[in-house]
């Protein structure tokens, strides 16, 4: 895709000067906005989702960003179903966050985290698609002049019935965006969907093949500069002192800059020079108090949280301490899980290009209208004076959301050199020492049984680091984090646990290590899903139970959870022998909107090796926009999931993370990849993510299917710490 330019900056600015004070990102999304400042658009813009030009080719307006996960394509889909298109001309473009908030956030919300970005907007964006088709459809007839009820569109051509007389979608788009929108806007029934629904291709796959594509790092400016920074690499230190003049000798630099209190920065007219020249810098840290804390002393912080007095609940059932004093006997075991990073192939960067009156970026996001809040922040302009354009991602996974902190040291650089831009790209030891990583706790699991072997009461403690807390704390209401309770929450429509217990107790004891937290692709929901499932598992085989028929005693009231287990289970033929060597594990759990559940078959050979042959996900999303890109993501979370299972590790000394690259933080080959089969049992009535709820269930159920093999429970990840030789 190339680069947006503001299509009037005049105009822009003027228009969202009024409502520069009123900047929020939220959710709240008025589809009235479609027909807000429409007369001022210009043509031929039929709403602000849908373009049609003269030669009918149709261009939909993406506001979430697209990282891979192919959101781009499936959002287009919902507009095409709706605008009773040509799909083999439909494009896409971004609008700016910056025009939408000049236009009132006509296209709603620009985030795209948590699986959201289809399951919150496919709303409004059909009605975008239909409302188009609707005006499209009223230009004609009123050209021909006859009644609308007796025109019909399908292809991008609009038929009169009693005539048969056509006219394409171009030829009355002018007219058709001068109308008036239709407030009242009815949708298709999803089982008579033509192009929503189908395996179409990917819109972005061929720029991708061809190199046409730009990312953040390709971009080129006239005049451009490149940054490359450093910051203190121990979280909470700031900057000393530093000795520029040596730097400042060195070919092609231009200017060394101090960003903020904790990092320098070196601009030059390549990136390789700026950085060859930095690295020749002395610079003195002061690493401050957190320069002693290590991977053992926030283990023993999360450990003392364990069994501490002080803890919030998120989930409550019964009286467990009751039915713990009652009990036949008590099942314990304590799991933990470690800091892991979002390890994006294509490593933090920005453009920015600062005048007092304008400040643009060009960025990789996740958000547009966070990244238009941080450059107003960073420059010190009102957001009318901002703007933004968004490239495609070379990787998010969480990293390129919330926190824009790449942006605001881009931005702050810029200021120093006005009218110049300046192209900052974080190195790699930068980006995986200066990320915003997922989560580390610890977790207690305490079961009681009666006499008949049932579960009677089960307590769950996770004691650790809350995501919320350290990126939104203004969200912690009386000490609760609702996001620590993913995937564990009572019966509902997110994140529900898939399980009846007469006696429940979920809380969290929350700590806080010095290492800042970030959502991380799956969020909570990993780690939450590999303390329940493994447990409940150790529960099965604690009273001679099979896994399956255990969880399925458990899960009568959960259906929805109970029918995706069964889906895998039947894929896998659970109920019949693995073949030799082969051992099998499972695992379901509910998150972003989805039911999803996989069986593992896994062998571990005499050495240790282990070696996942087989993987089984079924997922209902309830409504299946692109089955094969559901598949596509499915089987990228699994390589996400596993390689955190196998490798995701980050260690902390001294204060600071030790992985600085990808020789020491591991990812998953392709010849470790196992087979990955997809089951999609879409049940409809909801909208369910894909991207993210199948990582869960990945580790469980080969951990399960390890403990299968070799009769050894793995209860802190990753498996690379463990040896699992024969004796």
């Amino acid at each position: 895709m190339t680069v947006m330019s503001s299509p009037s900056r005049r105009g822009f600015i003027a228009g969202s000067a009024a409502a520069a004070g009123g900047l929020t990102i939220g959710f709240h999304i008025p589809f009235d906005a479609l027909a807000q400042q429409k007369a001022a658009a210009p043509a031929p813009e039929i709403n602000a989702w849908v373009v049609v030009k003269p030669d009918d080719t149709v261009v939909i307006r993406i506001a979430r960003s697209e990282m891979g996960q192919g959101s781009l394509t499936g959002l287009a889909q919902l507009v095409a179903e709706e605008l009773e298109c040509n799909w083999s001309k439909v494009t896409t473009e971004y609008p700016t966050p910056g025009q939408n908030l000049a236009r009132n956030r006509a296209w709603g919300n620009f985030s795209t985290g948590g699986s959201r970005g289809i399951r919150e907007s496919h709303d409004y964006v059909r009605k975008g698609g239909a409302a188009a088709r609707i005006m499209l459809v009223q230009a004609a007839a009123e050209q021909w002049k006859v009644p609308v009820s007796e025109c019909v569109a399908a292809n991008s051509i609009v038929t009169h019935k009693p005539t048969n007389r056509t006219i394409s979608y171009g030829k009355v788009a002018n007219a058709a965006a001068k109308l008036t929108p239709p407030t009242d806007v009815p949708l298709k029934d999803p089982k008579d969907w033509k192009v929503a629904g189908k395996p179409v291709k990917r819109l972005d796959t061929v720029e991708k093949l061809t190199g046409k594509q730009v990312y953040g790092v390709d971009l080129q400016l006239p005049g451009l500069l490149n940054a490359a920074i450093k910051d203190c690499p121990v979280f909470g230190g700031k900057v000393k002192s530093f000795d520029a003049a040596g730097a400042m000798k060195k070919p092609g630099v231009k200017k060394v800059v101090q960003v903020g209190d904790s990092a320098v920065a070196v601009v030059a007219d390549t990136w390789w020079r700026a950085k060859t020249a930095l690295d020749t810098m002395k610079i003195e840290w002061d690493e401050g108090p957190n320069a002693a804390v290590s991977s053992a002393t926030i283990a023993a912080m999360l450990r003392e949280g364990l069994d501490a007095k002080e803890a919030v609940a998120g989930n409550k059932v019964g009286d467990v301490e009751a039915a713990f004093a009652s009990a036949a006997k008590k099942v314990t075991a304590t799991y933990s899980y470690p800091f892991q990073n979002h390890a994006t192939m294509e490593p933090m960067n920005a453009t920015a290009k600062y005048t007092p009156e304008l400040c643009e970026v060009w960025t990789p996001t996740q958000n547009g209208e966070a990244a238009l809040a941080a450059a107003a922040e960073a420059s010190g302009l009102p957001p009318a004076k901002c703007e933004v354009y968004k490239l495609h991602l070379g990787g998010g996974f969480g990293r390129r959301g919330a926190v824009h902190d790449w942006v605001r040291q881009a931005v702050a650089i810029a200021k120093e050199m006005p009218g110049t831009p300046v192209k900052l790209i974080w190195s790699r030891e930068e980006d995986m020492t200066h990320g915003r990583y997922h989560p580390v706790t610890q977790c207690k699991m305490t079961a009681s049984l009666n006499d008949k072997n049932e579960v009677t009461g089960l307590h769950m403690r996770i004691s650790g680091q809350s995501i919320v807390a350290g990126i939104f704390p203004q969200n912690i209401r009386n000490g609760l984090d609702p996001v620590v309770f993913q995937g564990l929450n009572p019966p509902g429509p997110e994140a529900s646990i898939g399980y009846s217990f007469p006696n429940l107790l979920i809380d969290h004891a929350m700590r806080n290590p010095h290492v800042p937290p970030g959502f991380w692709r799956g969020v909570n929901l990993n780690q939450n899903t590999i303390y329940l499932e493994s447990f409940l598992d150790e529960l099965a085989h604690e009273t001679k139970t099979d896994p399956l028929e255990f969880r399925r005693k458990l899960m009568a009231n959960h259906p929805k959870h109970l029918a995706v287990l069964n889906a895998a289970a039947n894929r896998i033929e659970w109920s019949k022998p693995a073949p030799a060597g082969i051992f099998r594990g499972l695992a379901q759990c509910m998150g972003f909107g989805s039911y999803v559940a996989a069986c593992a078959e896994v062998s571990v050979a005499k050495d240790g090796k282990i070696k996942v042959h087989r993987i089984v996900a079924a997922t209902d999303p309830g409504h299946a926009v692109n089955p094969q890109q559901i598949e596509a993501q499915v089987e990228g979370s699994f390589v996400y999931g596993l390689t955190a299972a196998f490798y995701g590790e980050c260690t902390v000394a001294k204060g600071r993370i030790e992985q600085e690259n990808f020789d020491t933080y591991t990812m998953m080959r392709i010849d470790e990849m196992p087979k990955v089969e997809t089951v999609i049992v879409p049940t409809g009535g909801f909208w369910g993510g894909v991207g993210e709820p199948t990582i869960a269930v990945a580790a469980p159920a080969v951990l399960n299917a390890i403990f299968a093999a070799t009769g050894k429970r793995i209860r802190d990840l990753p498996l690379k710490n463990h040896d699992l030789k024969s004796a």
